[in-house]
């Protein structure tokens, strides 16, 4: 076990589970708020036990029906202080995401903010041991011209490894790795097959995604807690703990 899964394990392990709240989102949206306005942040009030978190910043639709558009994504898997990671993230999610550019304050009274405290993380045994639905997907994989190719290829879907041992060139020591959220699957209609190779893609491997690729694929699943809330909760809340618009 590394050093960080070891620590992950001791902030999981040695207090109670945590359950995202409505004041983790506040707390982000006012980190944002004060940040693009200068405005003086309300104090957090709540519990600062130590997760890995995401921060999402969503753009809602005008059309009734319609889903949210993201707007921005970033976090971490080792575990951070509550205040400490959320107001971090809530920043670096908004201003960092380089898919997008920078959250402007006109873009406020327009987003959601969702925080994803992540927990249960375990390795799986293959790339199809996981939940849609119930787990996030964290995979890691060598450059796919390091992978052996099994004896007989085939196309068909199998957890079973295709080898243990990888040829050594120093000139491609390149992991790949790439993340989705517990509800990312779910909603997006993938099946795992579908995810897996969507994270492939969002990983940086943009060559042929082969049975032997997948099975070469380090899968450690988690869980999350999850909570969202509009603009128009934060400001309510703002005002109701003394924050001036």
């Amino acid at each position: 076990m590394s050093a960080l899964e070891s620590e992950l394990s001791k902030a999981i392990g040695d207090e109670a589970e945590q359950a995202c709240v409505p004041e983790h989102c506040y707390y982000c949206f006012d980190t944002l708020f004060c940040a693009l306005t200068r405005k003086k942040p309300v104090s957090p009030k709540f519990p600062d036990g130590k997760y890995p978190l995401f921060v999402t910043w969503n753009t809602r639709s005008s059309r009734p029906g319609k889903p949210h558009r993201l707007r921005g994504c970033i976090g971490t898997f080792e575990p951070h202080p509550l205040r400490e990671g959320l107001s971090e993230y809530a920043l670096i999610s908004a201003f960092r995401d380089s898919r997008f550019k920078k959250i402007e304050e006109w873009e406020l009274e327009n987003l959601e903010c969702k925080v994803s405290l992540l927990t249960d993380f375990e390795d799986a045994e293959n790339y199809l041991d996981w939940t849609v639905g119930v787990h996030g997907i964290h995979i890691t994989f060598p450059h796919p011209s390091l992978i052996p190719i099994a004896p007989s290829p085939s196309s068909a879907p199998s957890p079973l490894s295709s080898g243990s041992s990888l040829p050594t060139r120093s000139v491609l020591k390149h992991t790949f790795s790439a993340t989705y959220l517990p509800e990312v699957a779910e909603e997006q209609g993938w099946d795992k097959i579908e995810a897996i190779d969507s994270a492939i893609r969002k990983a940086g491997w943009n060559g042929r995604i082969s049975e032997d690729l997948r099975r070469a694929i380090k899968v450690r699943r988690y869980q999350s807690s999850i909570c969202a809330v509009s603009w128009e909760e934060y400001a309510r809340w703002r005002t109701t703990n003394g924050g001036s618009k």
